[in-house]
């Protein structure tokens, strides 16, 4: 499970954010995920409690949005959600595509108190 290595990463860049910016108070942390991205959503919330355990940002929350996987067809330019579709561009029905998004993970915001 990779996904307790990369969230405790998360977690360092965050205290660093903080250091750097004297931000004493940190609620929530919200993160970007995309559909189809290599991390899964529900390890990511379950690592999340040992990855702070003993940290400054042991009491924060954890914030997932999941970005949907979209591509763009390359035959007839559709814009199209890959995953409800399979692959195949709902338009055509090719699986020739380009994806557009899906593939995030991203730190998005840092609310503080």
């Amino acid at each position: 499970m990779h996904e307790l290595g990369v969230i405790i990463e998360v977690a360092k860049a965050v205290e660093e954010i903080a250091l750097e910016n004297g931000i004493q108070d940190i609620d929530t942390i919200v993160l970007q995920i995309g559909e189809i991205s290599s991390m899964i959503p529900r390890y990511i919330e379950e690592c999340y409690p040992a990855a702070v355990d003993g940290t400054f940002l042991e009491k924060t929350k954890l914030k997932l949005e999941i970005i949907k996987a979209t591509g763009q067809c390359n035959l007839c330019h559709e814009p199209f959600d890959i995953v409800p579709s399979e692959g195949f561009c709902p338009s055509c029905h090719t699986k020739e595509w380009t994806l557009l998004t899906g593939k995030e993970f991203i730190l998005k915001e840092i609310i503080v108190t």
